[in-house]
């Protein structure tokens, strides 16, 4: 069943056309709360295991646009925006640790490394079939993280759903030495900043005033 989010008055615009979001991460789903439009949240269908020789950045691109399709004959008059994020280190991928043994190897082996986090995005118009999509990097360099400061970070945030064991929106930017974008939003997993020219090509102005 679809989650709500927002309220429909506020965009007329976007609630004609219907805009759905192809995610269970409430960490999208806050993001996309920002943009103060209505939309809905749809579990996409999609293998989300990488193809045989996919390097990480062609696994999230490809990702993003196969959840956005995954629901499209729900959602028939929606635009649907699919999103993937894989972290990238020297080629190898870097996924959701699951739990906390996994995640203080993750960030014993990341401690000192530069990590690319790959997020594909996808903007689909279900109705005419057309899809926007591009890729985000953000280039991120870990701190030289001691254990004692691997397991206090763990046990606060407890991040385990999270590519690479980074809550980036919390305590997991203190993991950071440095960190290089055009969009800080991508490292959360949705970047807002291109998402909003997709959504303006497609129609939707995300400042137009409210009626």
């Amino acid at each position: 069943m679809p989650t709500k989010s927002s309220d429909k008055s506020h965009r007329p615009a976007a609630a004609e056309r219907g805009l759905v979001l192809a995610s269970t991460s409430r960490y999208r789903r806050m993001l996309l709360e920002r943009l103060a439009l209505p939309f809905d949240a749809v579990a996409p269908d999609a293998d989300e295991t990488p193809l045989s020789g996919e390097a990480p950045a062609a696994t999230a691109f490809r990702l993003a646009a196969a959840k956005a399709r995954s629901v499209a004959k729900a959602c028939p008059r929606s635009l649907i925006i699919g999103s993937d994020q894989v972290a990238d280190c020297q080629g190898q991928s870097i996924g959701k640790p699951g739990n906390h043994e996994n995640a203080v190897a993750q960030l014993h082996a990341l401690s000192g490394q530069t990590v690319v986090f790959h997020t594909g995005l996808a903007l689909l118009d279900a109705a005419t079939g057309a899809c926007q999509t591009a890729l985000v990097d953000v280039r991120s360099t870990f701190c030289h993280l001691t254990t004692e400061e691997i397991e206090s970070y763990l046990r606060r945030e407890r991040p385990y759903d999270c590519a690479g064991s980074v809550r980036s929106d919390a305590l997991g930017i203190a993991l950071f030495e440095r960190i290089e974008s055009d969009d800080p939003t991508a490292l959360i997993g949705l970047p807002l900043i291109q998402l909003v020219r997709m959504l303006r090509a497609a129609g939707v102005t995300v400042l137009a005033p409210p009626p």
